[in-house]
């Protein structure tokens, strides 16, 4: 498959303009990005382009604060992988947990090692939110143990994988709407040596089966959070059910919290960085949703 590729430049550059910019046209289809001052670059499979579209949402941003302006390149299919790899380096997170690609060697070992095959998947680890997630499992890592876990658009799969390793019960599900993902999720679990314990479907929040899950993972982008919440909401366990969602900036928390609380969740922790937010969740018991109860962190 061939991508273009999109260079956007920003003047004066500030990194949390190119953030603004990234969550602004990644509903156009743009599946991967990287930051290199001065540009934000933006990558999309050739037939979902639209340049019409892309300068329509760039033009809002020629504000008095900063101007942007973009070329557009052609990315042959058989040059991708080579880009891809090229800049993918290994991720530690809390020096307990490595994620690498299947060509680094001779890296210092942690206690668990994810080995994947980034290619044009999302979700190398790199991300604040996928980091932030790790390092949640990582201290909860005793409450997940034995517990049905759902990895909402898995990407390359790092945090079912993780998860499988943290002992979560068997299988874990892992869920995308993008079937590279859904291939590449599946090799990598085989690649780490846990393909019976993780189980890849390709769809969407549609797929989801009432009161299946301990604890689900979202690492998606805030509208399809709110989108779906609900159904997130169903498909937990009626006690004690987790949510886990990221993907989303700090400004974005009180939207959240506030769909959060519509549906009977409260707020137990959260983590940010670098504007990136994480939100534990957890449902409210029966008993002080219907006493009147009230969550923690919607004041």
């Amino acid at each position: 498959m061939d991508y273009i590729a999109v260079h956007i430049r920003i003047e004066p550059f500030q990194e949390e303009w190119a953030e603004i910019i990234e969550a602004e046209i990644a509903d156009l289809g743009f599946d991967s990005f990287t930051v290199e001052d001065p540009f934000l670059n933006a990558f999309i499979p050739k037939e979902q382009f639209s340049e019409p579209m892309l300068k329509t949402l760039l033009g809002a941003f020629d504000a008095a604060e900063f101007r942007v302006s973009h070329t557009v390149e052609l990315v042959k299919e058989q040059n991708w992988n080579a880009v891809w790899e090229s800049d993918f380096e290994p991720v530690t997170v809390g020096d307990e947990v490595t994620v690498k690609a299947v060509y680094h060697k001779n890296l210092p070992k942690t206690r668990y090692n994810i080995v994947i095959d980034p290619q044009m998947s999302f979700g190398s680890g790199h991300h604040q939110t996928t980091s932030m997630i790790i390092e949640q499992l990582l201290e909860d890592r005793k409450a997940l143990k034995g517990k049905t876990v759902l990895d909402m658009g898995t990407g390359t799969g790092i945090l079912a994988i993780l998860a499988a390793k943290l002992g979560a019960a068997v299988p874990v599900h892992a869920v995308d709407i993008d079937p590279r993902c859904v291939l590449s999720a599946k090799a990598n679990a085989r690649r780490n040596r846990v393909p019976h314990k993780v189980i890849t479907v390709l769809g969407d929040a549609s797929v989801l089966i009432r009161g299946q899950y301990d604890w689900i993972l979202a690492n998606i982008n805030r509208n399809i959070l709110l989108a779906d919440m609900d159904t997130y909401v169903r498909s937990l366990k009626p006690q004690g059910g987790r949510i886990l969602l990221s993907g989303f900036y700090t400004a974005d928390i009180p939207l959240l919290l506030e769909k959060a609380a519509s549906l009977g969740l409260m707020e137990i922790s959260r983590r940010t960085r670098d504007d990136w937010a994480l939100l534990v969740l957890k449902k409210i018991p029966a008993a002080s949703a219907a006493s009147g109860g009230r969550c923690a962190g919607l004041e």
